[in-house]
């Protein structure tokens, strides 16, 4: 299977080593006020996102209400809904009047825009706008949408959650099939917020994708509190993380517990700036910062007692100390000096130098 190990979105180049590139979830969390969608816009670029994406859905096209009313109960963060699944969906319908304006606004922020789409009419109304796609966990499975999304030809944002791999699988070769610009995003779709969901996140999945894909772009789609997830994703060879976004967790909505707020968010992005630095190349040389310490933490080859010119050395003659000059032996050099002459006196304490036997 081809696959590009490098992509475009807007401006930004992104592979497997470029800089994070973090995209701000703001999903429902607009409240459906077109105000608030622009002011998280702003907080989203203001606070260290690269991106900012919202979902377009339409209730009666992502849920069955009868469907939910005929089970026993509402799982998982939907338990704590106090409203229907379909009512609150319909609640926080993403306003399409709002696309040209809310596009326009990003444009003002100098932030990408982009969505997840749930339909296919919402793809063929905003495709012209868009720098990419992002396909939830939800639709892993319904490969028609997926191939047509893979069909207009942006870079596809795959999310895994719920899945094994031969959903992944599928789905990825389904959009191989039309698209060569993928990012296969680990997932784990419980949105409860809870501290437990760490256990589940199983972030080792990133180690699994990048053998069975090489160089393919991969991806964090996180709904755990804070940044650990992050943090590791990103150590482990991610380089597009998508969280959830809102400027108040104690605003009422579906997403507004679990999302990272402005602080956290920046926390969140800092710290990944710092662990980028971090990881470095792979190349195990001495850096640049830690030569000074080579001589003051090495060990050099000292006198124990002072010796006479001609003098042969013995092992008890020599110990091993820090400073370790360039122009001295190391410990591992012990053999040269055993056995060797003096060529002029030396006095205990004395650090042997290159030079300095015969």
């Amino acid at each position: 299977m081809k696959y590009d190990s490098e992509i475009n979105i807007g401006k930004r180049k992104i592979s497997i080593s470029s800089p994070t590139y973090f995209i701000a979830d703001i999903a429902s969390n607009h409240d459906g006020d077109l105000g608030k969608a622009k002011e998280l816009i702003w907080h989203s670029k203001e606070f260290g996102a690269d991106a900012v994406k919202f979902q377009h859905f339409k209730a009666d096209k992502i849920v069955s209400d009868l469907g939910f009313r005929q089970l026993d109960s509402q799982g998982s963060h939907q338990s704590n809904w106090d409203k229907s699944v379909y009512d609150v969906f319909k609640q926080y319908e993403f306003n399409r009047s709002w696309n040209l304006e809310l596009i326009e606004e990003a444009k003002k922020a100098e932030i990408e825009f982009f969505t997840t789409p749930y339909d296919f009419e919402a793809v063929d109304e905003i495709n012209n706008y868009l720098p990419a796609y992002k396909i939830g966990s939800g639709d892993i499975t319904w490969i028609d949408f997926i191939e047509f999304i893979a069909k207009k030809n942006k870079p596809t944002l795959v999310a895994t959650g719920a899945s094994d791999f031969t959903d992944v699988k599928r789905a990825v070769e389904s959009i191989l099939k039309y698209n060569q610009q993928i990012v296969l995003m680990q997932c784990n779709t419980n949105y409860t917020g809870s501290l437990e969901n760490f256990k589940h996140i199983n972030l080792n999945v990133l180690k699994t994708y990048a053998t069975m894909y090489p160089n393919m772009i991969l991806g964090l789609s996180d709904h755990t509190p804070g940044h650990a997830t992050v943090l590791g994703s990103v150590a482990l060879g991610a380089r597009v993380i998508e969280k959830h976004f809102t400027d108040d967790n104690d605003r009422i909505g579906p997403d507004h517990p679990f999302s990272m707020n402005p602080v956290t968010w920046r926390e969140m992005v800092e710290r990944t700036r710092e662990l980028e630095f971090a990881l470095g190349d792979g190349v195990k040389v001495v850096e640049q910062n830690e030569i000074e310490t080579v001589i003051v933490q090495r060990r050099g080859v000292y006198l124990k007692n002072s010796l006479n010119k001609g003098q042969i050395l013995k092992s008890e003659d020599i110990e091993f100390l820090r400073p370790a000059f360039e122009n001295g032996y190391f410990p591992y050099e012990a053999e040269l000096v055993v056995g060797s002459i003096l060529k002029e006196a030396k006095l205990a304490g004395d650090m042997l130098c290159k030079g300095d036997l015969k």
